[in-house]
């Protein structure tokens, strides 16, 4: 393919970039002698006001806004920003507005501080003389390196316009599958907590209610009844202490999570197991790496290369280890096709249709089918797992609800069938 994509440390030195965008609220009239006010932002107060002339506003007042009381108020990055923003340039770009034009009105035009800062900044820097690409590697933290890297091939080979493109694309399918996966975790989760809510409210201030009842019937309890009353003190006297303990169990994973690389590989391999769960997530890891592939190689980057950036974009070490290994195979003159077969990791459709790409020289066009098959299945799956888990969260809160009821009325069907 064309352009090889070479990842070069940067040279220029990072600039301090434009003066922080200021909102300013505003007070005025307009040609018709209605009083109007708003906000605008603006670098100072005289742009401010000389903005409003031009939309024929005379400002009586303009006034930077107030920051609220504590942090600052900036909503963080997230990558669903960064994947509106590379659609915005793309859209701008191909409509014929010139890069930097495109930065300042993306920037100014964003509601999110944080984000109007980012992209105001990285506007500065290519006014400064860098790269578009070079501009991006000084915010790691919003811009990867297969960002990077294909912004750089795009301004190598003159096609930054359709690269956006590409960029915007992949962005918007990777988010719209990361929101899938995290619907499908969603529910389980929720049916666990609704669960475990239910059952202490119940336990905490219903059953010590009968309890109370049941100190004057002067008659030993059902042992269902029993266990039940048991389990309510032991909570009452402990909740303190279990509370405790769970806040240290979720700070310790997190910990774990963060410092520990063996501990989050076996994370990794374990959820790929689990029932209903581990199936959407081997299908989005496929569609994942299919996706990726399918960009980059598109892009004219060599395949060793497109292979090493879908394994970081993965997002599971089994399936980042096995492409890895595909990289080293496909290094040595193995078939990719071949290679992938032998992990045993990729359905036979999958392995087909790039072996099929591979002998028509079309292997970008087969995997980005392949990815949209697998997203397709992602998504049906998905809600499938929903329409499955609605009536299982009310069977389970009936069956630990109905339970409890059950065994405080138990004592009293006793005591009337006595009577």
């Amino acid at each position: 393919m064309a352009v090889a994509s070479q990842r070069k440390p940067t040279t220029t030195k990072k600039k301090s970039g434009p003066p922080k965008v200021i909102t300013y609220t505003y007070s005025g009239v307009d040609k018709k002698g209605n009083k109007v006010k708003g906000e605008l932002p603006a670098d100072t107060a005289a742009i401010a006001k000389a903005q409003l002339r031009k939309q024929g506003i005379i400002p009586q007042k303009v006034v930077k806004k107030a920051e609220p009381l504590f942090g600052g108020g900036k909503k963080p990055i997230r990558p669903a920003d960064i994947a509106i923003i590379a659609r915005q340039l793309a859209t701008m770009m191909k409509a014929g507005v010139p890069l930097v034009q495109s930065f300042d009105i993306i920037g100014k035009g964003h509601e999110n501080p944080s984000v109007q800062d980012l992209v105001l900044t990285i506007k500065g820097d290519i006014e400064s003389g860098a790269s578009m690409a070079e501009a991006l590697r000084n915010h790691p933290k919003y811009f990867d390196d297969l960002f990077c890297d294909l912004v750089g091939a795009g301004e190598q080979s003159g096609a930054l316009e359709e690269m956006l493109d590409r960029i915007a694309m992949y962005k918007e399918k990777t988010e719209a599958l990361k929101s899938k996966i995290k619907k499908a975790l969603f529910y389980p989760t929720a049916v666990v907590i609704a669960a475990i809510i239910v059952t202490a409210i119940l336990l905490l201030f219903v059953v010590p209610t009968f309890e109370e009842l049941f100190k004057g019937f002067g008659a030993e309890l059902p042992a269902f009844t029993q266990m039940v009353i048991n389990l309510s003190r032991w909570l009452s006297s402990s909740w303190v202490f279990i509370v405790i303990i769970i806040i240290g169990i979720v700070i310790g994973l997190k910990q774990l999570s963060k410092n520990s690389e063996a501990y989050r590989n076996g994370v990794d391999k374990m959820i790929l197991k689990l029932p209903i769960v581990g199936d959407i997530l081997n299908k989005a890891a496929v569609a994942r790496f299919a996706r990726t592939l399918s960009t980059t190689f598109a892009a004219g980057v060599p395949l060793v290369e497109a292979l090493e950036s879908a394994a970081g974009a993965s997002g599971n070490y089994v399936y980042r280890s096995n492409i890895l290994k595909i990289r080293d195979d496909v290094t040595t003159g193995m078939q990719m096709n071949l290679s992938m077969t032998s992990t045993g990791m990729f359905p036979n459709m999958v392995n087909q249709m790039v072996a099929i790409g591979e002998e028509s020289g079309a292997i970008d066009q087969m995997l980005t089918k392949v990815a949209d098959i697998y997203e397709q299945e992602v998504d049906d799956a998905v809600d499938g797992l929903s329409s499955l888990l609605e009536p299982l969260i009310m069977g389970v809160l009936g069956v630990l609800v109905g339970g409890l009821i059950i065994a405080m009325y138990l004592p009293i069907f006793q005591l009337g069938a006595v009577v």
